[in-house]
């Protein structure tokens, strides 16, 4: 792996520390995470390793605020994702792969320029008990989570309705605009409930040999009945393909940059997924939940999947989370998809003969630490 990034890294923070008294506030922070992980599939291969992300991806960030006046402040954000088990760059081509924007914000809402968390992505937790992220179905097909050369608009919350918009430029010969990934959502919340939708539309070039457009559409509901939550969501998105691990292991867009080339069949393959869940709140300090989902494949080539996973989560402290999951991922006789968490696992299954088709099982302890 190409460890220059992080010299650079090294050089920007100097400069950011150094310049922070210009600023009203610049803040560090981040999180670790790493686990335990054991996974059997039902071909008989296991797989046993230290993991990093399962809830939160490891990272190392800084915000700054500066107030303008009257309301209004200039902000920025540089986020870095870090494999927590080995210290090396999440991305080696990239010096700050998860963000990268500066904006502007007051009473009329935000708008901001750069690489930057998304609306999907940003929902996770009204998704399901995990925060959508290890043993989590919606989780395993793929969340569009950020895309480059992004303007985005966050908007007040009025009457309990807040709307957030994207366009994240193609920056091509053929035009700005003409492989642009377009996002938006709306949110609504009225004491213990919320609902709300999430999507997304990725353009293929003018004249592509497959002109539909990549999509993704979220809607979801979750209700606060004190001690805890149940979620419902649904999702319907054509964002698959095949990868090395079988025919739907890879994804056509890319969840975190990429342009839609117009040159994959399986852009015209859609696929949708339900899921329950309800987590419950045992003491002030332990956490419980449950999730069950389906994957279904609506062109009838049965390569959906289906699965769930119970887990446990203690608060040490405000920073510090111990959890604990139990999870199952069965696919169909031609589906291929595979456990995540909030990355992609380091340690995975590769081989389509243990996926495609196949049953995984697994079994998860770690520690979260947030700064």
């Amino acid at each position: 792996m190409n460890h220059r990034p992080l010299g650079c890294t090294a050089a920007v923070l100097l400069a950011l520390c150094g310049s922070a008294q210009a600023q009203s506030s610049v803040t560090v922070y981040g999180s670790f995470d790493q686990y335990l992980n054991y996974m059997k599939s039902n071909s008989g291969t296991s797989i046993k390793g230290l993991e990093d992300g399962a809830i939160l991806r490891t990272r190392i960030g800084f915000r700054g605020i500066e107030d303008l006046g009257d309301g209004l402040q200039a902000k920025f954000t540089l986020e870095q994702g870090i494999y927590g088990n080995s210290g090396t760059t999440a991305d080696s081509s990239r010096g700050w792969d998860r963000q990268a924007w500066v904006g502007l914000a007051g009473s009329a809402g935000e708008v901001r320029f750069g690489r930057q968390n998304g609306p999907i992505f940003f929902r996770g937790g009204y998704i399901d008990y995990s925060s959508r992220t290890l043993g989590s179905m919606v989780n395993n097909f793929g969340v569009p989570s950020r895309f480059d050369n992004d303007i985005s608009y966050l908007s007040p919350r009025i009457a309990g309705l807040q709307f957030e918009g994207h366009i994240a430029l193609g920056e091509t010969t053929a035009g700005l605009t003409a492989q642009a990934v377009y996002q938006g959502a709306v949110d609504y919340l009225n004491g213990p409930f919320r609902v709300g939708y999430a999507g997304l539309r990725g353009k293929p070039p003018s004249g592509a040999l497959y002109s539909t457009q990549v999509a993704y559409d979220n809607l979801y509901a979750n209700y606060d009945y004190g001690r805890g939550k149940v979620y419902l969501t649904y999702v319907r998105s054509n964002n698959n393909t095949s990868g090395a691990a079988g025919r739907t292991a890879g994804t056509i867009l890319g969840n975190v940059g990429g342009l839609v080339a117009g040159t994959n069949p399986d852009v015209n393959n859609y696929f949708r997924i339900l899921q329950a869940s309800v987590d419950y709140l045992v003491t002030p300090a332990l956490r419980v939940g449950a999730l069950w989902g389906t994957i279904t494949d609506q062109s009838g080539n049965s390569r959906g999947a289906s699965g769930g996973s119970v887990g446990a989560y203690y608060s040490l402290s405000k920073r510090t989370t111990l959890y604990s999951l139990v999870d199952t991922l069965r696919n169909q006789t031609n589906g291929s998809f595979r456990p995540s968490g909030s990355s992609a696992l380091p340690f995975n299954f590769t081989a389509q003969s243990d996926v495609q088709g196949h049953t995984m099982n697994g079994v998860q302890l770690g520690i979260q630490h947030s700064f």
